[in-house]
């Protein structure tokens, strides 16, 4: 017997359920060409390399905003801190500017950073693969910035925008050094 050969044992909503008991992070994930400025929310972003230094996300395959950053080459991640929900809905919902009345912050890339977020990765397309019915988008990071400021990242658990304890950001010190000195 293969692996292909075994049929799941639960439903879609079952699936969904289960998986919702995973904590992610909440990105917008933007780009700009031609027509101008577009972007997602997503929960799927992730590291993958070191070196070279390669990031990414996931993406329905049908995604107009995934076509717009293939055909760009480049995009940028956001990483929402815990106070831009607001941000992650309007960048989830279609048929709408989610960039309305929404502050940048100026870069050395074409794609839109979010101002107020916990930090940025600019990155070129590395490749494209089409998994399911999603495709996995890996970008070769070309330039970071994370401001010093101890943030708290936004989180999506079990169908909800949630907050991190307050005590995972300590307020005094060079928190990211201590913190990652830990690692």
């Amino acid at each position: 017997m293969t692996l292909t050969s075994l049929q799941p044992q639960f439903d879609a909503t079952a699936f969904r359920r289960a998986l919702g008991h995973v904590p992610t992070s909440v990105c917008v994930v933007t780009t700009a060409d031609d027509d101008g400025p577009t972007g997602m929310t997503v929960g799927s972003f992730t590291s993958i390399s070191l070196d070279p230094p390669l990031v990414g996300f996931f993406a329905g395959s049908g995604s107009s905003t995934l076509s717009r950053i293939r055909g760009a080459g480049t995009f940028t991640v956001s990483l929402l801190n815990d106070g831009q929900g607001a941000l992650c809905q309007a960048f989830a919902r279609k048929g709408q500017d989610p960039f309305a009345g929404v502050p940048l912050v100026a870069g050395d890339h074409a794609a839109p950073r979010l101002a107020e977020a916990l930090g940025w990765i600019d990155c070129e397309v590395d490749s494209v693969v089409t998994i399911g019915d999603h495709d996995v988008v890996v970008g070769r990071v070309v330039r970071l910035d994370v401001p010093p400021l101890p943030r708290r990242p936004l989180v999506f658990f079990r169908g909800t925008l949630c907050q991190l304890d307050a005590r995972t950001v300590p307020n005094q010190g060079n928190w990211q050094r201590d913190h990652y000195a830990e690692w």
